[in-house]
């Protein structure tokens, strides 16, 4: 399945230049360009970012995975799918970029209770600070970080920042495996 969801990354979200001509949220410019939403949005892509992410948590005793809308969760919801097909069920939630305004103002959208044990999912990790952002408001709301995973991780710090403040972290998609991949036969 890894290798299946590597290359429908390569031929659907990652983009690559010899000059950095691609601005990055974080303001930075890069050479390369990961856009998981075309996989991620996708049936097929869905159902392989879904079983991977749930094989990547199984083990952590969590209620729910979620993370920063929108890049989060069809990730979080396809994991959540196949936990339920497993008989492990996993919520998934999703942190809103804004605070609500209206009703009960709070940044967290799902089925969640205080002191719940919660992953952290990122679709693509740079600096991490998205990630990091998604992992305070989940703090704010009582959840209790256990773990993160990143879809696509860019190997660029990104993971080393979200360490310092939750230990486990765990990666489906290094960018060197999606250069490999693509440097393969693209």
């Amino acid at each position: 399945m890894k290798k299946e969801l590597i290359d429908l990354l390569c031929e659907k979200s990652f983009q690559y230049s010899e000059e950095p001509v691609f601005r990055l949220a974080s303001g930075q410019m890069s050479r390369y360009y990961i856009n998981c939403k075309p996989v991620t949005l996708s049936p097929r892509g869905l159902f392989l970012t879904g079983h991977l992410v749930f094989e990547a948590i199984k083990d952590r005793k969590i209620d729910a995975i979620g993370g920063m809308t929108f890049g989060a969760d069809p990730i979080a919801i396809a994991a959540a799918l196949v936990s339920e097909l497993r008989s492990m069920p996993i919520k998934a939630f999703s942190i809103r970029k804004t605070k609500k305004d209206h009703g009960i103002a709070k940044w967290i959208e799902g089925d969640l209770a205080p002191g719940q044990r919660v992953a952290i999912v990122e679709d693509v990790a740079t600096t991490g600070g998205s990630t990091i952002k998604a992992i305070e408001r989940a703090r704010s709301e009582g959840l209790e970080i256990d773990s993160v995973v990143l879809l696509v991780d860019r190997q660029e710090g990104g993971a080393e920042n979200i360490r310092k403040i939750v230990s486990e972290v765990r990666t489906i998609v290094t960018r060197q495996e999606l250069l490999e991949a693509r440097r393969g036969g693209r």
